[in-house]
């Protein structure tokens, strides 16, 4: 299933696809390609790590998509046999399987993005979690539940915290030694993977408070807000939906979200009758829905991306609870029928995702594709490294444009704002530095007042200082 599921990737997640927006933040920390872009607040530098071992040496994008996928694929398998003797290997392949098969998973797999790891941290941590309470001598399973969690931690942090605490409660009501070892495993590897994160708040940040502070106002701020009808619009291939606004799209693009929860908690329930694998369907299911809150009711806006650590621990209990349905029903006829219905909505489930996947991969690589005949048409028109891009990010993207022309990017304010006016203008009688747009009748801000306009690229324009001579095809608007 885990070969599978990292073959998928490349089959249907093209590796030439490009790098998106947040992505190229990541790779810029370790790439030689581009200057290292900004780092805000709320990220974190464990997928600059993880891409290390291509980006620090390549810049090929397609190199860096097989790696992704083929390490996806292990990370699924290993935190899947973290569950090995909790339930049986075909429950296990199901849940996988269900993971695996989502639009989301397929897409986010392998892209330098946190979240799927976090999901696999998590899934593994739990499963890490109930092998170490079950059997005292399992040393190992311990060592695990630390590494899930520093993996989480490293990622991102606040998610790992999210996770992590239904197990800490687990620890703390049952107040056993075991479990007490089990807490202080989990709190070490936390602590160890958010370290990093920790230490630069108050290296560059100003501290953890200010450095926290800052993450919520990125987000929108922190405080109650329904934004389950947000990850509802996103159910479309929406990657990110801020300001979500628009009509509710098809039931088909979300139905699989309310069968999930109902199947899960019918998980839960035959679980707790039968007396059997109630811990391997109720902490699962438990950590899902503290991983899923603040996503659905503490941020104002939404990505499919952002629930992909509940979606894994999800899976365990509602692969279990169809498992123990089709298992009810006596053999004969009747279970014949039930596993072709269940066959065929399953299949019903695959046709829905795989289209979803389709055309967000469709609309993701011909704006990638955008970004980078732009930065091309840039470099063409003088704009070339040494160079810096700035903008409003709301008009044109400069962030991923300028790791595409190999520029540094820049900001005066914003989420993202790391230099002046002052600062711009100084550097653009020493070096290119355009600022990109698509509104022609805007004025420019003060700093490039007096430098040139001129066409780019289909809708985008730019303001070129005056150290930018005009080359190429690239012509005044």
């Amino acid at each position: 299933m885990a070969v599978t599921f990292a073959l998928a990737q490349l089959a249907l997640v093209r590796p030439g696809m490009g790098l998106g927006w947040d992505e190229t933040v990541y790779v810029s920390q370790i790439s030689g390609h581009a200057p290292a872009a900004f780092f805000s607040a709320p990220r974190a530098r464990g997928v600059s790590l993880l891409v290390a071992p291509i980006a620090a040496w390549s810049p090929s994008t397609p190199l860096l998509r097989v790696y992704l996928a083929v390490l996806s694929g292990i990370g699924l398998w290993l935190a899947l046999r973290a569950w090995r003797g909790l339930l049986s290997p075909k429950v296990l392949a199901l849940g996988g399987a269900l993971f695996a098969s989502l639009w989301v998973t397929l897409y986010y797999g392998p892209q330098a993005m946190p979240n799927y790891w976090v999901a696999i941290g998590a899934l593994a941590g739990v499963g890490c979690f109930l092998r170490a309470q079950a059997d005292r001598t399992r040393r190992a399973a311990v060592w695990g539940l630390a590494a899930a969690a520093a993996l989480m931690a490293l990622m991102r942090p606040m998610d790992a915290a999210w996770v992590g605490l239904p197990l800490l409660l687990a620890s703390a009501v049952v107040r056993r030694w075991r479990y007490l070892w089990l807490s202080l495993a989990l709190a070490a590897g936390l602590a160890a993977g958010a370290a990093a994160w920790v230490i630069e708040a108050y290296t560059g940040y100003g501290g953890l408070g200010q450095r926290l502070h800052d993450a919520s106002l990125i987000q929108g701020g922190l405080s109650w807000n329904f934004a389950v009808d947000d990850q509802m619009r996103s159910q479309s291939g929406r990657t990110l939906c801020r300001p979500c606004t628009g009509a509710i799209p098809n039931p088909v693009m979300f139905a699989w979200w309310f069968v999930f929860s109902m199947l899960a908690a019918v998980g839960l329930a035959l679980a707790v009758r039968a007396r059997r694998a109630v811990g391997a369907t109720a902490l699962p299911l438990a950590c899902a829905a503290a991983a899923a809150f603040p996503y659905l009711f503490l941020i104002g806006y939404a990505a499919p991306r952002f629930l992909l650590p509940a979606y894994a621990l999800l899976a365990i209990p509602v692969a279990y609870g169809l498992v123990s349905l089709v298992r009810a029903i006596p053999s004969g006829a009747w279970r014949v029928s039930a596993v072709t219905l269940a066959a065929v909505i399953l299949a019903g489930h695959l046709v829905v995702q795989s289209s979803v996947l389709h055309q967000t991969v469709d609309r993701a690589t011909e704006g990638h594709r955008d970004w980078a005949r732009t930065a091309a048409a840039l470099n063409r028109a003088g704009v070339r490294p040494p160079c810096v891009l700035t903008g409003d990010e709301a008009i044109a993207p400069h962030i991923p444009i300028a790791f595409s022309a190999a520029c540094s990017s820049a900001d005066t304010d914003g989420h993202n704002g790391n230099t002046t006016a002052a600062a711009l203008a100084r550097e653009a009688g020493r070096i290119p530095v355009a600022m990109l747009t698509t509104r022609t009748t805007t004025p420019p801000p003060s700093f490039a007042r007096g430098w040139r306009l001129i066409h780019v690229h289909r809708h985008v324009y730019a303001y070129v200082g005056p150290a930018v001579r005009r080359l190429g095809r690239a012509g005044n608007a």
